[in-house]
Formats: C-alpha cells, structure tokens, sequence
C-alpha cells in the first residue's frame, strides 16, 4: 500500500489539479490512500470532502509582509503547522507528501524533509509562489505546468486536469453543450468568462458589445462572476451567468473564448484547443501574462491588455478573428500543440518514481 498526502487549497487553482491527482491515483492498479491538506478556510474544505477524499488542516499561515505583532508571532506558528503535519504524516504512515502551493504547502515540505520522507513540488503557474520556490530546493522532483516557468530541476507536466475537462478531449459535444445553454448548435459561440470574482472591464466591454456580437451572428456564454453584481439573462443569442458549475460544458460549446489568463484557464484551454483572446489581471505581479506567454507565442491565442480590451476592439479585431473559421481552426491546431491532456498522469509518473 502506498499512502500520499496531498498538499494545497485556498483557490480553485491550487484545489483542482490536487484533487485531479487524487483521482488519478486511486484509478491506478494496487492498494492506495490519498489524504489531502489544507487549510478550514480555503475552498478546500468543501470540495474535498465532496470529493471523497479525508481532508486534514493546519493554521492558515501567510508570510508576514511586515513588522507587526503578526510577524513576530509567525515563528512559533508556523513550527505549530509543522508539528502538526509531521504528526499527520507519522499517524497515516504517508509514504510521499505532493504539494501544489499554497498555505498548506510550506509546513508539509518542512514536515517531510524533517521525517526523511521525499516530497513532490507541482507549480501552476509560470511565476511560482513563495513555498514552491522554496521547497524546490530540496523536493525530490519538480513538476511544472509552462515550459516558462523558472524552478530548478523542474520537469514539465503540464496542469492535472478536472476529469470533466479530460472527457472533453477528442470528442465533439457541441450539439449536447450548446443545448444545455439553450443555444444554436449552428452559430458561432463565443465564451467570456473572467474567472470565479469576474472581471469589470471584461464584462463592461462585453455588455456594450452585445448588439455588434449578436449583429456579426456570435452567439455569446458570459460568466460575469459572483461579485459582478449583474444578473443572470437569457437573450436570444446571449447567456450571462453569475457562476457556471458546467465549465466543461461551456467550453465544449465554444468556438472562441474571452478570457482571464489564470493557469487552470490556459492549460483547459490548451488542451481542448480552443483559441482565445486573453486579457491578463492588470494588478499583481504579472504571472497570467506568463502563463499565456506560450500559446501567444505559438499562434494559439491572442493577448490584449485589460486597458485596451474595449468595444472597439471587439468590433475592429475581436469579431474578425471569432467570424473566421479557417483562423479558429489554425489557432485551435496551434493551442492544442502546446497542451497536455495527461498531466495527472504525468504528474503521478514523477510521484511513483521518487518513493
């Protein structure tokens, strides 16, 4: 028997590949047991225990970003966390701890190098976190999602997928998906979506564009988010949803897509093929510009800043790229030529060969 401990949570990001591992390794030949780690705060605690999967917690511990009460007390907690993860990984005997980043990730690392037990790091993103950068330096394998991403050691995977989206692959469900929206099969569908907050300048844009959309015969899926403020409509051509719990459906429907550039949103994307125009978050640190950087380069997708992408833009690029089926074919050709269908299970082949 083999007994892994799963790493991560807090945003759907760091949840879906740790659970798309999970299930990737229970569907493998042989006796196993997969326990997750995460945080009573993060998304993690509802949906792993949906899933099936025993979710254990420590502290949610961010690194202090300044001289505060909280930055001196940080010290003791954090040895707190790995404690408490050490005593986890002695109770159910785990024989390789995977994590994916995260406030859970840093104390199970810590935990593991101090039992002598191998850990697996797996990066989303092509900007990696602050516990995955330093947790590489000692894992016994690094796992990537872009070939972009700088991690030492880092070999490239690619993102575990949602095993909805894994059904997608290779199959044509647009008559079945188009019809769950109460769409036209025949038309050209484009899906806008700027993940589970929305994006304002995303939704502004496409709301001011409907009539030239619905003018040039695209029919449009909007996934405005939970904080958007907007309800949900069904126009003739047009669908806005706050929240979309058939992602996979969407984007079998969809010839085009509008989107944020989160790592979850690129590598689903790239492994369906489907051709999009990405608008990276304007704030941060820059990491969705790097995540799209690949399939941009190679012809896959478009990038516009979020500045830019205005209702002018849909009307004089956006529309003329959606309207032209031979430029969607070469772009989905060209997306599909740098994702990966199989990350789980490449992810699980670098876990089974470090125990």
């Amino acid at each position: 028997m083999t007994n892994y401990l799963l790493a991560g949570g807090g945003t759907a990001g760091h949840v879906n590949p740790l659970l798309a591992l999970a299930d990737q390794i229970m569907s493998q030949p042989g006796d196993h047991k997969v326990f997750a780690l995460g945080t009573v705060e993060g998304l993690e605690s509802r949906l792993v225990p949906a899933r099936g999967y025993q979710l254990l917690t420590v502290a949610r511990l961010p690194m202090p970003r300044k001289l505060n009460s909280y930055a001196f007390s940080f010290p003791a907690a954090f040895r707190k966390a790995v404690a408490d993860v050490k005593g986890f990984i002695t109770e159910h005997q785990i024989d390789v701890v995977v994590g994916f980043g995260g406030y859970a990730s840093a104390p199970a690392y810590r935990a593991a190098l101090a039992l002598g037990i191998p850990y697996v790091i797996h990066e989303a993103n092509a900007l990696p976190g602050y516990a995955n950068r330093v947790g590489a330096k000692r894992a016994a394998a690094v796992a990537i999602t872009f070939p972009n991403t700088k991690l030492a050691n880092g070999v490239l995977t690619g993102m575990p997928l949602r095993k909805e989206i894994v059904a997608l692959l290779g199959n044509d469900l647009k008559k079945e998906a188009t019809k769950f929206f109460n769409l036209d099969s025949k038309l050209t569908t484009l899906l806008v979506t700027g993940g589970s907050l929305g994006a304002k300048k995303i939704n502004d844009t496409i709301e001011a564009s409907r009539s030239v959309l619905d003018a040039a015969g695209i029919q449009v899926i909007h996934i405005v988010g939970d904080k958007a403020g907007l309800e949900p409509v069904h126009s003739g051509s047009y669908v806005r949803l706050s929240y979309c719990d058939r992602m996979d459906l969407a984007i079998a429907a969809a010839d085009f897509a509008v989107a944020r550039a989160g790592a979850a949103t690129v590598a689903e994307f790239t492994a369906v093929g489907l051709p999009a125009v990405f608008v990276p978050y304007p704030v941060g640190n820059g990491e969705q510009r790097l995540n799209a950087e690949q399939v941009v380069t190679s012809g896959g997708a478009v990038i516009v800043d979020d500045a830019s992408f205005t209702p002018e833009y849909v009307r004089s690029e956006l529309i003329p790229m959606v309207s032209n089926s031979s430029l969607r074919q070469a772009m989905k050709t060209k997306a599909l030529a740098t994702g990966f269908g199989d990350g789980a299970k490449r992810l699980l082949q670098l876990v089974n060969g470090v125990l």
